[in-house]
């Protein structure tokens, strides 16, 4: 059970593939139109319910309820070892040094 008041993430279809303008590209069509929000639950509530929440700007949404205290889970990458030379090539350039 998700109580009122937790930060959660919904899932919604806007459009079912069928219902997609004709002049999006033809692998666009093929998939459901979908959104994914973040906010604060307005009732207690289990995963795979239908939910209303709020979002920060207080803008109110439903959808299927999916995630509790969701967070960003993306990142840029794994490091490179050029870009540190290229970072001191750049500010050589720019400002005599690698200061």
């Amino acid at each position: 059970m998700v109580k009122k008041g937790e930060w959660v993430r919904i899932h919604k279809v806007i459009l079912k593939p069928e219902e997609r303008a004709p002049q999006v590209p033809d692998d666009t069509k093929k998939v459901p139109l979908e959104m994914w929000v973040k906010g604060f639950l307005q009732e207690d509530a289990n995963f795979g319910d239908t939910v209303e929440i709020e979002t920060v700007t207080g803008r109110k949404e439903t959808g299927e309820l999916i995630e509790l205290n969701p967070y960003y889970t993306h990142n840029f990458g794994v490091f490179v070892p050029e870009l540190i030379e290229i970072d001191k090539q750049v500010r050589g350039i720019l400002f005599g040094g690698d200061k």
